[in-house]
């Protein structure tokens, strides 16, 4: 199946936000953290569809998403990275995130608060070192296993290397942590930023 898909980085327009969307609800589903946030399915189906939509309609100047494809343009796998010296995002990509991030978590205030003891603990332990910042990276679980990831990491650790930096990113799934590893990320801390909550694993990779 992967010798039939194709790589895209072109802006997205609103129907392929909302799609790209659509396959970032659909893996994240069952993903603990959202599913400490948000227990209810149908208001995790909704807060989910419009959370990525947000953040990916609103991801910054210099940020790259990239799409994996069939050939009838479906979208099937997301990845969104902010190359070195991008994160923090500027304070105006992250005010135009706001809006849709309270729309997708108004309805349980609880998760409000957990979630930004979330964010507070990604940004204090966010690496000071040059590096590629993987945000997102999901292929649809209709057709996971299927090459669509490693498509999107070979994608962006091409450019990371080519700026010979190195890459970090955070999983709240423990069972991910062997996946990134293939891709030469170790663990470099294991957070707990609320107690009943699931812990936040950050992974860091060396330039090749």
């Amino acid at each position: 199946m992967a010798s039939d898909l194709m790589l895209d980085e072109h802006v997205l327009s609103r129907r392929e936000l909302t799609d790209a969307s659509l396959v970032a609800k659909r893996a994240f589903f069952n993903d603990p953290f959202f599913r400490f946030l948000s227990p209810s399915e149908h208001l995790r189906s909704r807060g989910l569809t419009i959370f990525f939509r947000t953040n990916l309609a609103h991801f910054g100047e210099g940020g790259r998403i990239v799409t994996v494809r069939e050939p009838d343009g479906t979208i099937l796998g997301v990845a969104a990275w902010l190359p070195t010296e991008r994160y923090p995002q500027s304070v105006g990509t992250q005010l135009a995130q706001i809006p849709g991030t309270l729309r997708a978590l108004y309805r349980r205030p609880r998760a409000l608060l957990d979630g930004t003891k979330y964010l507070n603990a990604i940004a204090k332990s966010h690496p000071k070192e040059p590096h590629w910042y993987l945000l997102l990276l999901v292929a649809d679980p209709s057709i996971q296993r299927s090459g669509v990831g490693t498509m999107l990491m070979h994608h962006g650790l091409a450019l990371a290397d080519a700026d010979g930096v190195g890459g970090y990113l955070e999983t709240q799934n423990e069972d991910n942590l062997a996946y990134y590893r293939r891709f030469g990320y170790e663990l470099r801390e294991t957070l707990k930023p609320v107690t009943e909550g699931p812990p936040l694993y950050t992974m860091w990779r060396n330039s090749r």
